[in-house]
């Protein structure tokens, strides 16, 4: 298949990932182009034949094929590398128009500078920031935009404190919403209290527990006591019945002491 006709399928197959070619002012050099989707590289990466590719569209090529797009040399994603520096500058000093151009921003600027631009220009279409409103309006025109989209918010004239949508005016009923925001609290006290409720009971659960083993441990600690005391009573008791039994060894020794001069007499 020519490789031209190879081309063509892939600009079909894959959503063109560079920059417009026609934004640019001046000659752009050919070698500052996809060579697949022929746009300016947009994240560019280069083979080692030297052939540029946007980033986007070399990996969407290698997914079905194993070579270069422009000269079907073999190639891996593995070996790209990025861009020469010299390649690189030479990109980033292209000048191109802001793509908001056509809603009227003039503003001409280099490809290294145009992200920034482009993020802020006043011309540039964004999302109304109200919930559900589907509109998108230039950047410069939104606040005019939000004074009068009908999905803005506002609080109630009436004073009731809530907040409604201007499209919610006609149904707004201030008795309804206060009635509805009694019986939401009603429900979440009931919920507090029962969730308080349950905590005071897990926590006397607890100690409740805890004054059991506490009373429990003091039993045990008590008898053994009571064991220790009645172990010292019996020390003591056999102590002083053996007081009591050298005490009285102790006066027969001293009688019989006595008995001996009387009995020495008797015998001379």
């Amino acid at each position: 298949m020519p490789l031209v006709t190879h081309i063509l399928q892939v600009e079909t197959l894959w959503k063109r990932m560079g920059f417009d070619i026609e934004r640019f002012v001046g000659y752009v050099n050919e070698g500052l182009l996809c060579s697949i989707c022929r746009d300016v590289l947009e994240d560019p990466l280069q083979a080692p034949c030297e052939h540029a590719f946007c980033t986007t569209c070399i990996h969407g090529w290698l997914v079905h094929h194993s070579n270069c797009p422009e000269d079907r040399q073999a190639l891996d994603a593995s070996v790209l590398h990025p861009l020469y520096r010299y390649m690189k500058n030479d990109l980033n000093r292209l000048q191109l128009h802001c793509k908001n151009r056509e809603h009227g921003c003039d503003m001409v600027c280099s490809l290294e500078s145009i992200d920034r631009h482009e993020r802020e220009c006043e011309y540039g279409q964004i999302s109304c920031s109200n919930a559900g409103c589907p509109v998108q309006v230039e950047r410069r025109n939104l606040d005019s935009h939000l004074a009068l989209c009908e999905y803005r918010s506002r609080e109630c004239p009436n004073g009731c404190g809530y907040t409604v949508l201007s499209t919610e005016d006609t149904q707004h009923n201030c008795v309804a919403e206060l009635r509805t925001e009694l019986e939401l609290l009603r429900s979440e006290m009931i919920c507090r209290v029962e969730e308080a409720k349950h905590e005071m009971e897990s926590r006397l659960d607890s100690q409740r527990r805890h004054m059991v083993q506490k009373e429990s441990m003091l039993q045990n600690e008590i008898e053994e006591l009571k064991s220790q005391m009645s172990r010292m009573m019996s020390d003591v008791r056999s102590l002083l019945a053996a007081e009591r039994q050298h005490r009285q060894e102790l006066e027969q020794a001293e009688l019989e002491k006595r008995k001996l001069p009387s009995s020495k007499k008797k015998y001379d």
